[in-house]
């Protein structure tokens, strides 16, 4: 298990840097490739695969909303993607999709002791969320034209949308086994015969 965590999070870094230095050097694409790669094998190597793909679609799709919320705000600023209309600047570009992916990815491993910590969660959620938003930006990945107010609404925002994704990752736990039962396991009963 101490293997699967450390895998984890070398695969969660892996992709965040892949994300953020791909979209800081016109590359967002490649980046995206790579954090959607990794949580695709994430999940296909998962023991409930459709249920950990399940949980990547709810935080992709939660996390999207969020984000083109602050960039709808003008609290975060991307750059325009390549070959994408005008319009879709106002929505959380494909890389920032792909890192909600590879994040969701550690819900289930590296981040699983969060589980029935809903202080903690809520704090790590406030602290490290607007912490990563900003080494982001500071390499480039985007603009942050009002800092203090980007930082206290993804602070905000974060306290809540993190105890919902680790709710949502135990709802749709796929990485844990299913335990079987205690006792013997079941007998395949013999056929019965008819009697005339």
């Amino acid at each position: 298990m101490i293997r699967q965590i450390w895998l984890n999070v070398v695969a969660f870094q892996a992709g965040w840097f892949a994300c953020v230095l791909g979209a800081a050097h016109g590359w967002p694409w490649a980046g995206s490739a790579l954090a959607l790669m990794l949580a695709a094998l994430h999940a296909a190597r998962a023991a409930q695969p459709r249920k950990e793909a399940a949980l990547i679609l709810a935080a992709v799709v939660l996390g999207g909303a969020w984000d083109s919320v602050l960039t709808e705000a003008g609290l975060l600023v991307y750059a325009p993607l390549p070959l994408m209309p005008a319009w879709s600047e106002k929505l959380a570009p494909v890389w920032i999709l792909a890192l909600y992916a590879i994040f969701a990815t550690t819900l289930n491993v590296s981040l699983r002791w969060l589980r029935g910590r809903p202080l903690l969660t809520t704090v790590l959620g406030a602290v490290a969320a607007p912490a990563s938003y900003w080494s982001g930006a500071r390499l480039g990945a985007a603009h942050i034209p009002a800092p203090a107010a980007a930082m206290l609404a993804l602070a905000l925002g974060w306290a809540l949308l993190m105890p919902a994704l680790i709710w949502l990752a135990c709802r749709f736990d796929g990485v844990q086994a299913r335990a079987r039962p205690p006792g013997p396991a079941p007998e395949a009963s013999a056929p019965v015969s008819r009697l005339p």
